[in-house]
């Protein structure tokens, strides 16, 4: 009877009812569980963490005071110390605590990291009056704040410093954007317009066009392109003087006193007497800076905005160029060519194409698209920039063709099973009230497999994304502040190279020469690029549901 029972069930079906179910939680269950953990290893990088100060004591040497953020602890064998040449003694526990401690003070140590063992850390507290500093170049620096000091004067010591240190810095900040507004937009600009008139009085050589009319005319808007050069850089010059005014005296944990510009800090504070109400609006304006600011310190510190920028750049320029050929070439499959032995081969063509290896297309696009394709561009369009490329070299238009290129087999099979789907009587109905073929496809059958359409967008967008390996070769690189839009036209710089965010992730993991600083810089880039890929799937999607809600009457 047990047995016709047991038969019956699995006849049902309810076994692979249950192993499927079991098989999506658990994927579900580690897909969470992976975005928790980095989560929580990324985001608690921004975290102001309180500062230890200790006696460190190795045996048979001189104590010596240490100043820094407890970034990791475990239990190692005493065998593992004694291999890596520290004085064990023979007698004790098995195991001792190894701790990994943010020292800071790069210019001071020569490394921001260093391991010590935690049963020879001596009377650890955490001083109130330990300040953090957070500088443009050579990282963190951890001490006491000793005096301010205005053009080498002191203007304020002890207790009163830190408050004199905040308003100074609030100064400072106001200049840096000054800075950074006349470098990046004003001068900028003259540089463009510069580089626009050598290219015009290049162009007009070449054509035989160079009349002195025109030279007069060329010199007389770089005269003046110049001129206004020369203001702006006096302007310059003078915010530099008042950028580096200032500066502040802070000392060591080893006594040495070191004394820093505050044009090179970027924060001030004391996280040991912060509440966690402050730490809460430091974290998040921490978390602001990360994703607002340029990167900095070989792409370890600061932000990652024109990552962000870059990859959202391409990919929209990607799903713009893929939808339309991918859907073209659809349509032609499924209602234009006729179905037989080379239309399949065609068919088999396409879904083997969605097989092929990513760094495949990056080969074939930086010898067709950058190599044929721009340098035809630049002999025929560009001549007067030669011999530097325009077109010729690496950029945004090749990165997004390539990907392009790379996801229109995933467009046009989910564009052709949408066709499919559409009942032919609507086909027929439509052609017996006289509208014409192409007149039905636009209007009737397109519109109906739009849905569709977004699905395979949806699809292209995830998988293009994501991919770093042809992007390397196609017009991604470490760092391109620089965004390639502005207001210098075309406005939109297709030629120039960007940053992206999965090259970020690989160039910080694996080329950073400083690991341990890198490491959550990389769970954090790694989340963001889920939620930018999520934030556009999602878009799209939404989308797809209104197309499908309009266009579900017609289908029923």
């Amino acid at each position: 009877m047990k047995q016709n029972s047991l038969k019956s069930w699995f006849k049902s079906g309810a076994p692979g009812v249950w192993l499927s179910g079991g098989a999506v939680s658990i994927a579900v269950i580690m897909t969470i569980g992976l975005l928790a953990v980095i989560a929580v290893r990324g985001l608690g990088h921004f975290w102001p963490a309180d500062l230890v100060q200790a006696s460190y004591a190795v045996p048979g040497q001189a104590p010596v005071a240490i100043v820094g953020e407890l970034v990791q602890a475990e239990e190692v064998t005493r065998a593992r110390l004694k291999n890596a040449g520290l004085p064990v003694p023979a007698e004790g526990s098995e195991f001792m605590t190894r701790e990994l401690l943010k020292v800071g003070n790069r210019d001071v140590y020569g490394s921001d990291f260093s391991w010590v063992v935690g049963e020879w850390l001596h009377e650890p507290s955490t001083p109130a009056e330990l300040v953090t500093l957070e500088r443009r170049e050579w990282g963190n620096f951890y001490g006491s704040l000793v005096s301010i000091k205005e053009q080498g004067q002191v203007v304020a010591a002890g207790v009163a410093a830190m408050a004199e240190l905040q308003k100074r810095l609030q100064r400072v900040d106001a200049l840096y954007a000054q800075v950074s507004k006349l470098e990046k937009q004003d001068i900028g600009g003259i540089n463009h317009g510069l580089e626009r008139l050598r290219l015009q009085s290049r162009k007009l050589e070449l054509n035989g066009q160079l009349t002195e009319a025109a030279q007069a005319d060329i010199a007389a808007e770089r005269a003046e392109l110049e001129a206004r050069y020369q203001v702006l850089e006096t302007e310059l010059s003078g915010l530099h003087q008042q950028f580096n005014r200032d500066s502040v005296v802070m000392r060591a944990a080893n006594g040495q006193e070191v004394e820093i510009g505050l044009g090179n800090i970027v924060h001030a504070y004391q996280p040991n007497s912060m509440s966690a109400l402050s730490k809460l609006g430091f974290y998040f304006k921490k978390l602001w800076e990360f994703l607002s600011d340029d990167p900095r310190e070989a792409n370890t510190e600061g932000g990652i905005f024109p990552a962000i920028f870059g990859t959202v750049m391409m990919t929209l320029i990607m799903a713009v160029i893929v939808t339309p050929f991918g859907v073209l070439a659809a349509v032609y499959l499924r209602e234009y060519a006729k179905q037989g032995v080379l239309t399949r081969i065609i068919r088999i063509a396409v879904n083997n194409l969605a097989g092929v290896p990513a760094i495949v297309y990056g080969v074939f696009g930086l010898g067709f698209f950058v190599y044929v394709l721009g340098g035809s561009l630049d002999r025929l369009f560009f001549p007067e920039s030669l011999p530097a490329p325009t077109f010729g070299t690496p950029g945004l238009m090749w990165a997004s063709l390539t990907l392009a290129l790379l996801a229109v087999p995933v467009v046009i099979v989910a564009t052709e099973e949408g066709l499919a789907r559409i009942p032919r009587a609507l086909r027929e109905g439509s052609l017996a009230l006289g509208a014409t073929k192409a007149e039905t496809l636009w209007k009737v059958v397109l519109p109906m497999a739009s849905p569709a359409i977004m699905t395979g967008m949806i699809l292209a967008v995830a998988r293009a994304a994501g991919e770093v390996a042809p992007l390397m070769l196609v017009g991604v690189v470490k760092l391109a502040p620089s965004l390639p839009v502005d207001g210098n036209y075309p406005y939109l710089h297709l030629d120039q190279k960007i940053m992206h965010l999965g090259f970020h992730i690989y160039d910080v993991g694996f080329q950073s020469p400083n690991v341990e600083a890198a490491r959550p810089l990389v769970y954090a880039t790694a989340l963001l690029l889920v939620l930018v890929i999520a934030v556009l799937n999602l878009s799209a999607v939404a989308i797809r549901n209104h197309l499908r809600e309009k266009y579900k009457a017609l289908d029923n």
